[in-house]
C-alpha cells in the first residue's frame, strides 16, 4: 500500500486531497498544530483526523513514499527536517496534483476572479454529462463530498488554480506547477499584495502560466480585459487561442436568459460577471467534446459555487445573497449584478476588509468606487484583525476616502453594524453580504430570517 504524510492536514485544500488519497486506497497520516471546523468533522469521518495536535518527527518513517507539506507548516517544521535529512520525495499541493494527473488532459481555470465559479460550472456539466473526470476545486459545492477527486482511469483533470504560493519551501504560484493542456484566463486584477509587492510583479505571474501551457494547447482568455487579453496573445504559436465575452442576454422578472444559436436557456445564476464565466466554461466544454447545445441544457440546472451570490434568503419582495467577494474588481462586479438583477429594489450592501491586501494602508486606493453600484454601502472592519496581521492601523476616514462614494459607511464594530441592518425596513430591498470572513462570527442564515421576521 502506497503510504503519504500531510504536515499541516487541516488545510481546506490540504484535507480534501488527504480524504481523495485514503479514497484511492492510500495509506494516508497526517499532522498538524491545529484543525477547525469543517475539516476537522471531515477528517475524523474518515479516520484520518490526528491521535494528537502537535509536529512530531517521530511520524516520519523511511517506507513513506511521498511527504505532502501545506502552507500552514514553516520551513524549520520538526517533521519536514526528519523528512529532508531522509531523503524522502517531499511535493508541495500542487506539486502532488500534478504528480497525479500528468498522465490526463489537464484543463486548468486561472484569473484573479471567477476560478472556483467557472471551475464549477464545467464541472456540473461533466457529471450531468456522464463524463469521468478528476477535479480539483476551492469550494465546498453542493453534491460533491470531496472537493478533489483523483483516480486511475478519468482521461481528464479539471484543476482550479491558484496564484498564491504553493508551500513554505516552495514559493512559486500552485497554477505554475500544472501545465495545462487546456487553460482559461478569466481576469486580472492585483491581489495578494503581500507576496507581489507591485502589480508588475503579479501580473509576471500570470505570463509565467501562460507559457507552461503544454505543446498544442490551448488559451481560453476573457478579452473583455485588457491585461488579460494582452497576456494571452503572448501565448507561442503551438498555442490555439480562443477569446470569449459577455453573451446576448435578457433578464425579465428576475430571470436571466441567454440566447446561444437561436435557442434560449433561462438560468438560475445572474450578472454579468457569471455570464461570462458562462461563456468560458463553455468553450472549455468544447474543447473537450461536449456541444453547446448539451452544454446550455445541463447548466440550466447550475446554481452556482458556495459563497458565490449564495442566495440566503428570499420572500415577494426581498432576497439576500452572501459572496465570497473582498477584491476591488470583484465588489464591483458582485454589486454590479444585483443591482441589475433587481432595477426596482434597493441594494444594501455590506462588505468586510478582512485579507492582507484589503487592509494595507497600501491597497486601500484600489477600492475607489467598488460600491457605487449599491444604494446603500456598509464598509466593516476590525482593528483587532489590523493588530493580529501586524498592519499598520487605518482609520475609517482612510477607508471612506478610499472608497470614494458618498454610499458608503464604514464601522469597526460588527454588533453596530448588525443592529443597523436590523433597524431597516426590507420592502422592496435586496442584502448583499460580501467578506472572505464572517463579520465576527455572523450567521448568516439566522440573519436572514430576522431581517423579514
Amino acid at each position: 500500500m502506497r503510504k503519504v504524510h500531510f504536515i499541516a492536514i487541516g488545510g481546506s485544500a490540504m484535507h480534501n486531497l488527504a480524504i481523495a488519497l485514503k479514497l484511492k486506497n492510500y495509506k494516508v497520516s497526517g499532522s498538524d498544530d491545529e484543525i477547525f471546523n469543517p475539516s476537522k468533522g471531515r477528517l475524523e469521518k474518515y479516520n484520518l483526523l490526528p491521535d494528537k495536535m502537535g509536529w512530531n518527527e517521530e511520524r516520519i518513517t523511511e517506507d513513506l513514499e511521498s511527504v505532502i507539506v501545506g502552507m500552514h507548516a514553516r520551513a524549520d517544521n520538526p517533521e519536514l527536517l526528519k523528512a529532508q535529512k531522509l531523503g524522502l520525495k517531499i511535493y508541495s499541493y500542487p506539486e502532488y496534483i500534478y504528480e497525479q494527473t500528468k498522465d490526463k488532459t489537464r484543463v486548468v481555470i486561472g484569473g484573479s476572479h471567477g476560478k472556483t465559479s467557472i471551475t464549477s460550472m464545467i464541472l456540473h456539466v461533466l457529471n450531468g454529462l456522464k463524463i469521468d473526470h478528476d477535479y480539483m476545486v476551492g469550494a465546498q459545492l453542493e453534491g460533491f463530498e470531496c472537493m478533489v477527486k483523483l483516480t486511475e482511469d478519468a482521461k481528464i483533470a479539471v484543476l482550479e488554480g491558484d496564484e498564491y504560493l504553493s508551500s513554505p519551501i516552495d514559493r512559486r504560484p500552485k497554477f505554475h506547477l500544472y501545465q495545462p493542456n487546456i487553460a482559461l484566463l478569466s481576469g486580472i486584477a492585483w491581489d495578494h499584495i503581500n507576496v507581489f509587492p507591485t502589480f508588475e510583479n503579479y501580473l509576471e505571474q500570470f505570463d509565467i502560466f501562460i507559457d507552461k501551457i503544454e505543446s498544442n494547447g490551448s488559451i481560453i482568455y476573457f478579452e473583455g480585459d485588457e491585461n488579460v487579453k494582452n497576456t494571452a496573445e503572448k501565448a507561442r504559436e503551438d498555442v490555439t487561442k480562443k477569446a470569449y465575452n459577455t453573451p446576448t442576454h435578457r433578464i425579465e422578472n428576475g430571470v436571466t436568459t441567454v440566447e446561444v444559436e437561436g435557442h434560449k436557456y433561462a438560468l438560475e445564476i445572474f450578472g454579468e460577471h457569471n455570464l461570462q464565466n458562462l461563456k468560458g466554461a463553455q468553450l472549455v466544454c468544447n474543447e473537450l467534446g461536449v456541444s453547446t447545445v448539451d452544454f446550455y441544457k445541463t447548466i440550466q440546472s447550475f446554481t452556482g459555487a458556495s459563497k458565490r451570490l449564495e442566495l440566503v434568503k428570499k420572500t415577494s419582495d426581498f432576497a439576500m445573497y452572501k459572496d465570497f467577494a473582498h477584491s476591488p474588481s470583484k465588489l464591483k462586479a458582485t454589486t454590479k449584478a444585483v443591482q441589475q438583477q433587481f432595477l426596482d429594489r434597493e441594494l444594501i450592501a455590506c462588505m468586510e476588509l478582512h485579507t492582507f491586501s484589503s487592509l494595507n494602508k497600501e491597497f486601500l486606493a484600489q477600492y475607489n468606487g467598488a460600491m457605487k453600484n449599491a444604494t446603500k454601502a456598509f464598509v466593516y472592519f476590525s482593528p483587532k484583525t489590523l493588530e493580529h496581521k501586524k498592519l499598520a492601523s487605518i482609520s475609517p476616514e482612510e477607508v471612506k476616502d478610499a472608497f470614494a462614494s458618498e454610499n458608503v459607511t464604514v464601522y469597526t464594530d460588527s454588533k453596530k453594524l448588525i443592529a443597523d441592518l436590523k433597524a431597516i425596513d426590507w420592502k422592496n430591498k435586496n442584502l448583499l453580504m460580501m467578506s472572505s470572513g464572517n463579520f465576527d462570527g455572523v450567521d448568516f442564515k439566522k440573519l436572514g430570517e430576522e431581517l423579514v421576521c
